[in-house]
């Protein structure tokens, strides 16, 4: 990946990096991204899920989906995953905060269209969402493959950004009665809901019940 201006961190760079192992760990703990560009002057932000695969992020949606055929025009794109980990409450209401974990990456995305290379990147992004699964359902038919866009988008730079600790206060405001600390957060499964056609001899899975991104 290089460096340019559109990737250097500017407000409390201390905070940031630009080495790929921090980069992946991010995109690898997520799976939803916001892909951002613009078309005929009007700025668009899409949430999607997403799967990573060294420096490329595959990206599917609908064969019609107008982003997807925006983006494989070579429109430049700016893909961003945030993770929360906790609120920062601080004893001033300026110093609140949140401990925080994301990437900014920029680059161009192209169609895929050869049937294997595109059956590969769903996989990949099913086995982002929830390792295991991809073996055990129905892979697409031919005609599911066409009704569907695939795109690998290239990071060609990126940077993450991440935010840890207690809040920093004012130093004359450590004496406020007021609580101060960090309220943790994060995404958790809940117990498995089953499709009310699901077979009573169906268990579920064991990936499912451990699943932890």
């Amino acid at each position: 990946m290089t460096l340019t201006e559109r990737s250097e961190l500017h407000r409390l760079p201390n905070r940031g990096s630009h080495q790929p192992e921090t980069i992946h760990a991010v995109l690898d703990a997520g799976f939803l991204a916001h892909i951002g560009f613009q078309s005929n002057g009007q700025p668009f932000v899409v949430p999607t899920l997403y799967g990573r695969e060294e420096e490329r992020l595959y990206l599917h949606g609908s064969a019609a989906s107008r982003m997807l055929n925006e983006l494989d025009a070579g429109l430049p794109a700016c893909v961003t995953v945030t993770l929360v980990d906790g609120l920062v409450l601080a004893r001033s209401a300026f110093h609140h905060s949140m401990n925080y974990r994301s990437v900014m990456a920029f680059g161009s995305a192209r169609k895929i269209v050869e049937p294997e290379r595109k059956s590969h990147a769903l996989r990949v992004i099913s086995e982002h969402l929830m390792a295991g699964r991809w073996d055990d359902v129905r892979p697409p038919s031919e005609k599911e493959l066409k009704a569907t866009a695939v795109l690998e988008f290239s990071i060609e730079e990126a940077s993450a950004k991440i935010r840890t600790g207690p809040p920093l206060d004012d130093e004359d405001d450590y004496d406020l009665p007021v609580w101060a600390g960090v309220l943790p957060v994060g995404l958790e499964a809940r117990t498995p809901v089953p499709d009310a056609r699901l077979h009573s001899q169906v268990a579920v899975p064991r990936y499912m019940s451990s699943w932890k991104k």
